[in-house]
């Protein structure tokens, strides 16, 4: 997906405003739908790691806690919030709960869900913790639920887009 309208589409923060992720304020976004109560929440440490090491160059990831998978993610905006900062020191954005999947998904992720992962597959998110990349063109990125915010190939989609 190379449009940029991505960046521009409306979605809700943490605060119950709406925001975009041109107005977030980053050349480069890792949008992230997360769960609390997930095998895959410890990935949390990875995204907060990529924050730090690449916030100061016009990253951010934005976190959209999502309950779809099995009532993984229960809490209120504000103990979701809580848990993201005292157990792994979370420094980036927790937007509003956030549905990915199905006739109410959100604007934002009906658009990202277009794009195709590296094996060619579009549709569905399957899981807490799917990466969508969006670029400062508007280009995305998807990296599957079970690939480490850290592993290279999230790294260097990252670093790429960041010298672009």
């Amino acid at each position: 997906m190379t449009d940029l309208s991505v960046r521009q589409i409306p979605f809700t923060d943490a605060s119950g405003a709406e925001q975009t992720i041109d107005g977030a304020g980053a050349d480069v976004a890792l949008v992230v739908n997360v769960a609390s109560r997930c095998g895959l929440t410890p990935q949390y440490a990875q995204l907060e790691q990529l924050q730090r090491a690449y916030g100061d160059r016009g990253f951010t990831v934005l976190g959209f806690p999502c309950n779809q998978f099995m009532g993984q993610e229960p809490g209120s905006i504000e103990q979701i919030q809580e848990f993201c900062s005292t157990t792994y020191g979370v420094t980036f954005p927790i937007n509003g709960k956030t549905k990915v999947n199905g006739r109410n998904a959100a604007e934002l992720f009906k658009a990202l869900k277009q794009t195709p992962d590296a094996d060619g597959k579009a549709g569905r998110v399957e899981w807490n913790f799917e990466k969508f990349l969006v670029s400062a063109d508007g280009s995305v990125q998807r990296f599957r639920p079970k690939q480490r915010p850290d592993s290279p190939e999230v790294v260097a989609a990252i670093e790429n887009a960041l010298t672009r």
